[in-house]
C-alpha cells in the first residue's frame, strides 16, 4: 500500500482495488463517479495493459469518460450496450440495507440510469461512508432549470411533513454560478440531517414536477466494499453478514500503481 497516500484515499484506493475483482473478461461495466470511482477506473486501466482484461465501459460522467478514455479503456453509450453486467460506483452515504445517497459529484441521474440497467451494482467506499441512518450528507436533487424555485418551494412543502430532522434547500454553486449537470439540470441540496423513511421521501420527492431524480438509491445496490487504509476491506451484503477480506496482494497492486504513475 503507498505510503504517499493519506489513509482515507489509502481507504478508496483498497475498496476499488477488491472491488475490481468483480469484473470478468468479456464483461459489459458501468462506471461511476467520484474519488473512489476514479481509483477503479485507473486501476482498471492498468489491470487492462499489464493482464489484457478486456471489457466495454459505460460512465456515468463527462468526467468518469474522459478518464476511461485516458485509461485506453474501451467505451460505449448505454445505448449501444443495451444492458450491463455489472455497476462499481461510489456512495455519499449508506446505511445496512444498501440504501444509498449519491449525487455529491452531481452525475445522480446518468449514476441511477446506469446502475439500473446492469444486473448488478456494487458500490465501493472508505469507511466513513457507512452511517446508521441516512441523511447527514445533503440529499441532491436534480431539477429542471425551468420553474426551478416553483419545484424548490414544493419540495419545502413535501419535507414539512417527512420524517427528517432538518429542511434547509440550497441549490448547488460552483466558482459562483449555479452548478448544471451533464443533462443541463440543476441540484438542489437538501440538508435533512436525518431521513427516516428514504424510500417515502423518495417517492415523494419524484411526484413534484420539474424534480428528475433524487440521490436515494434504493434497492439497487447489492453488494457493498469498504476499503480500509490497512489494504484490507470488509464485504457488505443485503441480508447477510459482513466479512473482511485478507491484505490486497501487495505485489500486485504495486505494479498497478507503477503503471498508474
Amino acid at each position: 500500500m503507498p505510503l504517499h497516500l493519506d489513509p482515507n484515499d489509502r481507504a478508496k484506493l483498497t475498496a476499488a482495488y477488491h472491488a475490481m475483482d468483480f469484473i470478468e473478461d468479456g464483461m459489459k461495466v458501468g462506471l461511476g463517479t467520484g474519488s473512489t470511482a476514479a481509483w477503479l477506473v485507473k486501476l482498471l486501466g492498468a489491470r487492462r495493459h499489464l493482464e489484457g482484461l478486456e471489457i466495454l465501459a459505460v460512465s456515468t460522467s463527462e468526467a468518469t469518460e474522459a478518464l476511461a478514455r485516458k485509461m485506453k479503456i474501451p467505451t460505449t453509450t448505454l445505448e449501444e450496450a443495451g444492458w450491463l453486467d455489472l455497476t462499481i460506483d461510489g456512495a455519499d452515504e449508506a446505511d445496512a440495507d444498501l440504501t444509498l445517497i449519491k449525487g455529491g459529484g452531481g452525475a445522480l441521474l446518468r449514476e441511477k440510469i446506469v446502475a439500473t440497467a446492469s444486473d448488478r451494482m456494487v458500490v465501493i467506499a472508505d469507511p466513513a461512508k457507512m452511517v446508521e441512518t441516512l441523511g447527514a450528507f445533503p440529499l441532491p436533487v436534480e431539477v429542471v432549470k425551468f420553474g426551478w424555485e416553483a419545484s424548490q418551494s414544493l419540495v419545502r412543502d413535501i419535507l414539512e411533513d417527512s420524517d427528517v430532522e432538518g429542511s434547509r434547500i440550497l441549490r448547488r454553486m460552483r466558482d459562483g454560478a449555479p452548478f448544471v449537470t451533464d443533462e443541463g439540470h440543476f441540484i438542489l441540496d437538501l440538508h435533512l440531517g436525518r431521513i427516516g423513511d428514504p424510500e417515502g421521501l423518495a417517492a415523494d420527492l419524484l411526484s413534484v414536477p420539474g424534480v428528475v431524480e433524487t440521490g436515494l438509491f434504493t434497492d439497487i445496490a447489492e453488494t457493498m466494499v469498504v476499503g480500509l487504509p490497512s489494504g484490507e476491506a470488509v464485504f457488505h451484503f443485503v441480508d447477510d453478514e459482513p466479512r473482511r477480506l485478507d491484505t490486497a496482494d501487495g505485489g500486485r497492486l504495486d505494479d498497478f500503481l507503477k503503471f498508474i504513475g
